[in-house]
């Protein structure tokens, strides 16, 4: 069964805010065995709604709408769907009582707006609204299930969790599509193509799926299949992981099952770091605290972390953490004597058992021939370990800032870990 999300709305196509709501309904769906095959987003426009729900019954089985629902003159979903479905709004007494004990709850009046919430197409099946006051409406056309929903978040959710979903599985046997996620840092996306290449020409005989999402630092290889044995479809696809792994287990730093949080190397690094109470510096030039700010992201950091040293300018390099004035005049500030001075006194300063320092050139500006925009020094310590390395990341400084953070972080791990490059 495939699913088509189209969101109604000009906020959403002048990029006033960003439509969440496709990515969690998307989600909800993949885990409820259904397949999302388009997405789309269109103005507050009765024929370009029309044109967009026209199109996608020519394709979907389910289109979810979601916008358009409020009280306003500029919501048009409600009439909208009357002129395609070729029916007229009336009034629901149940959703009327719904919304006048929204409002009575609030020590609040009923306007004639309000009410006009209570208004829906008729032949509707009405999907009660528990977290507001305008209610979802089911309608089915040439075997297809339309069904529009408000576009605050937590009325949609609620509704697809309580009614949407639970009445699809009821009607239609879903298979299970299962994903999985394998989470690698410090290779290329070309380079891991390369790798494991043979292996995913394996993967179409068990029909299993690969997808490559690289992003900033990493790389994530996301494995998918689809069937009615769950069990069955989980075996294959971590079969396959135990086959790859061998390949590239140097890079991997962990794994996401689909519907969970993606585990973040700030989290696997801190479970480490308190795992064997360790303590943790840091010392942070070009990334001026974004190490700091991942790792105090995370609940109960202070257990492991000691502090951070932003010395941005060589005086304080000099000053704080005591690098000699002559590395900056023969090695410079971005080298490795730079950085392995950095980290060691890092450990010094916070008496710390592990640390981090960075010294790089994050752009747009400060490039060389010798030392192009996004070359970066990183040296992690662990107690008499030291171990320095140089990246050049690229031209985008926020995108350099965060490679080197995440980076970073993972060569600390291993380093911790004991795991070889």
């Amino acid at each position: 069964m495939n699913a088509e999300l189209l969101t109604i709305g000009d906020e959403i196509l002048i990029g006033q805010i960003i439509n969440t709501n496709s990515v969690w309904m998307a989600q909800q769906l993949n885990m409820a065995g259904i397949s999302v095959i388009y997405m789309s987003s269109v103005a507050d426009k009765k024929q370009a709604i029309i044109d967009a729900l026209d199109a996608a019954s020519k394709r979907s089985d389910i289109v979810l709408i979601t916008g358009g629902l409020g009280p306003t003159k500029d919501d048009i979903t409600k009439s909208t769907f009357c002129e395609y479905f070729s029916t007229h709004l009336v009034l629901d007494n149940d959703v009327l009582s719904d919304v006048t004990i929204f409002f009575n709850n609030r020590n609040k009046d009923v306007s004639d707006i309000n009410k006009k919430q209570a208004e829906v197409p008729f032949g509707c099946k009405v999907i009660r609204n528990k977290n507001g006051t305008a209610p979802g409406m089911w309608m089915e056309k040439n075997n297809v299930h339309f069904i529009s929903m408000p576009g605050v978040p937590y009325e949609m959710q609620g509704m697809i969790t309580d009614d949407v979903i639970p009445e699809l599985k009821k009607r239609y046997k879903l298979p299970f599509i299962y994903h999985k996620t394998i989470l690698t840092q410090g290779i290329g996306e070309s380079v891991l193509c390369e790798l494991i290449s043979d292996w995913e020409d394996g993967l179409a005989i068990n029909e299993i799926g690969l997808a490559y999402l690289p992003s900033p630092g990493m790389v994530r290889l996301r494995l998918s299949s689809k069937g009615f044995d769950e069990v069955i479809l989980k075996h294959k696809i971590d079969f396959e992981i135990e086959k790859v792994n061998p390949l590239i287990d140097k890079y991997i730093y962990g794994y996401e099952s689909y519907g969970e949080e993606q585990p973040k190397l700030e989290y696997i690094l801190g479970k480490i770091l308190l795992d064997k109470k360790l303590k943790l510096g840091l010392a942070e030039s070009c990334t001026g605290g974004y190490i700091s700010h991942l790792i105090t992201s995370v609940s109960g950091s202070s257990a492991y972390f000691n502090g951070c040293i932003v010395p941005y300018h060589n005086e304080f390099k000099h000053a704080l953490l005591c690098v000699d004035n002559s590395v900056f005049e023969t090695s410079g500030a971005v080298s490795n004597d730079c950085a392995t001075a950095m980290v060691k006194q890092t450990l010094i300063k916070f008496n710390a058992d592990v640390a981090i320092a960075v010294s790089g050139i994050a752009g747009p500006n400060g490039g060389t021939i010798e030392k192009p925009v996004g070359t970066t020094w990183i040296a992690v310590a662990y107690k008499d370990q030291v171990v320095s390395k140089q990246f050049v990341f690229g031209d985008n400084r926020m995108r350099n800032i965060q490679t080197t953070a995440i980076t970073a972080m993972n060569m600390l791990r291993k380093l911790i870990l004991n795991i070889e490059d």
